[in-house]
């Protein structure tokens, strides 16, 4: 029965074009696509994917069989099923539409607990890398949001302590490592290629760097280590942390450099996403690297005889701001204080700095000090900073550093047993009133925007998870349909307004390119009102092409969102009349 309806189907699709898929075809697809694979009908689903008619809806459908199939991986022992369902996933990374298999993929990495994580890591590392790599556009924040997800789940599992707990690596945590570093290596050459020079490998190069950093804190600070003799060479927890410490020099950061500018360039990295990471933090992660080097003589031959450490100027307002905010405890700072105009002109004034001061080293320190600052504030001071800088930066990025902010209190105040009354209930909505929507509606520009906007469609996937529609700690269950229509609703809009203008602009950009290659001069395009500055014509469509690919990205995570909820109200409804 399952494989009659699959085929069926397929028949009504193959006849059809592309975008004229319906959302009921994929539903469908998918639920005679699961029957086949519960029922055992393994070859003939095989036949479907591997058939040539059937390339357009498997590009565009065949995702959403990733999950079963994986599933069945992990729990079916029968060799001989095993063997096809590798192959079906193999002909499934290498078919299907790679934007919606990396959200596939990085949200079955974030399923499971326990042993089950190493498990499913170790099973979609290799087909995560073929995916990123088959990705032409925002490469590093793929590779960034890939390796922050297997980092956030890698740092829940017990670091092996004692020699037999690193043999038997009993919950896979060496296996990881050893599997993460062959992942990261075609990412490593791409930016140690000195052919290549471009801001996107730049920030590759950044996303690089984060992870190395977070891996000298977990599972490399806590790690035990064998004793230096001939069995170090069989220690995988050393052997990656000589990996880490080796791919910190190759990107441009050899642990000279990072260890002796500790304290006078605390901030060496470029972008914005980073500085989330709390002084302590960077603190651990740097320790952890001088003790790798110096106690373990991981790399110490690399150690220049002489070091020369070049002296570095700071703004003399923020080395004393830094200086008397490392004086206060964190939380020790009270909301009153925000009364007094100077300590509200603060923050505003690093935003400043942050945004509009032409000297790099300072911008970083700005958004450095911002982050102490909101680390001292208690839980009401920083729910009113929040709210006056959402109000006053006019700035995408700061704003995403902002709502990023409210999702770790939001995160921190589920955890606990007494909830924080600031970040869940009436308190957090009106807050996130000022989040969850679009400044000028459909009208907004998404580009502009696209920073802030990532931000509150990732606030509101991680509150739809979290919160359960009967406990709704946060409120958000309850003001859904604003939510709905002030925000995803026009966002909806927005994403289909701004991708035709970008496509007609594509065309017209084709379309002129042969008349600008005859007169040998440069073209000009206009998006959203303005002027994009002369350049080549080649260079322009890249340019548009990119934002496609944010919108797309956009409208990808909106996707989710939209289907998380449909399935948490729809799971609520059926358990209020009694449906199992």
């Amino acid at each position: 029965m399952a494989v009659e309806e699959l085929q069926s189907i397929i028949k009504r699709c193959q006849i059809l074009e592309e975008q004229d898929f319906k959302e009921e075809d994929f539903g469908l697809f998918q639920l005679a696509g699961q029957r086949c694979i519960d029922e055992g009908h393994i070859d003939q689903l095989l036949e479907v994917i591997q058939n040539e008619k059937n390339k357009v809806i498997i590009k565009n459908m065949g995702w959403n069989l990733v999950g079963p199939v994986v599933r069945c991986l992990l729990w079916n022992n029968k060799e001989d099923d095993k063997r096809k369902y590798f192959l079906m996933l193999d002909l499934l990374i290498k078919l299907c539409n790679p934007k919606e298999l990396l959200l596939g993929l990085l949200e079955l990495i974030e399923e499971p607990s326990g042993k089950q994580i190493s498990q499913i890591i170790l099973l979609l590392l290799q087909p995560l890398q073929t995916v990123i790599q088959k990705l032409h556009s925002n490469k590093a924040y793929s590779v960034g949001l890939a390796l922050s997800t297997i980092w956030s789940q890698l740092s829940l599992l017990p670091v092996p302590y004692s020699k037999e707990q690193i043999q038997t690596d009993d919950y896979g945590l060496c296996q990881c490592c050893k599997a993460l570093i062959e992942f990261m290596k075609p990412f490593l050459e791409e930016v140690t290629d000195e052919r290549e020079n471009s801001l996107e490998n730049e920030k590759l190069k950044d996303e690089l760097l984060k992870f190395c950093f977070k891996s000298l804190k977990c599972p490399l600070l806590t790690a035990q280590f064998l004793e230096q003799s001939e069995e170090t060479e069989n220690d995988p927890l050393r052997c990656f942390a000589s990996e880490i410490i080796g791919f910190l020099s190759a990107i441009g950061y050899p642990f000279s450099k990072m260890i002796f500018n500790h304290g006078r360039k605390k901030r060496i990295w470029n972008y914005l996403e980073f500085e989330e990471e709390e002084d302590k933090q960077l603190a651990d992660s740097l320790a952890s690297l001088a003790y790798l080097v110096f106690v373990q003589g991981i790399s110490i031959d690399q150690l220049p005889m002489v070091l020369r450490t070049e002296e570095s100027v700071f703004s003399k307002g923020l080395d004393l701001l830094e200086n008397s905010l490392l004086r206060i405890e964190d939380n020790g700072l009270l909301h009153q204080y925000l009364e007094i105009k100077s300590f509200l002109t603060v923050p505003q004034g690093l935003v400043k700095v942050m945004t509009l001061c032409p000297d790099e080293t300072l911008r970083k320190k700005g958004l450095a000090m911002l982050q102490l600052y909101i680390n001292k504030l208690d839980s009401q001071g920083k729910y009113t900073l929040f709210r006056c800088l959402l109000n006053t930066s006019n700035h995408s990025g700061v704003e995403a550093f902002i709502i990023q902010n409210i999702k770790n209190q939001i995160d921190i105040s589920l955890k606990r047993t007494h909830n924080n009354k600031w970040f869940t209930g009436p308190q957090l909505i009106s807050l996130l009133d000022l989040v969850l929507f679009l400044p000028e509606g459909a009208e907004t520009d998404l580009l502009q925007n696209s920073d802030r906007i990532m931000a509150s469609l990732n606030l509101l996937r991680y509150l739809v998870i979290k919160d359960n529609e009967h406990d709704n700690q946060t409120g958000l269950w309850t003001e859904l349909g604003k939510i709905e229509n002030n925000f995803l609703k026009p966002l909806h809009t927005g994403l289909n307004m701004s991708k035709a203008h970008y496509e007609a602009e594509i065309k017209n950009s084709q379309e002129n390119s042969q008349e600008v290659q005859k007169s040998k001069e440069f073209c000009s395009v206009t998006v959203g009102g303005e002027e994009i500055p002369n350049m080549p014509p080649e260079m322009q469509l890249k340019v548009l092409h990119s934002a496609l690919f944010t919108f797309d990205l956009i409208e990808s995570v909106l996707a989710r969102v939209e289907e998380l909820i449909e399935i948490k109200t729809k799971s609520t409804s059926e358990e209020n009349t009694g449906i199992k």
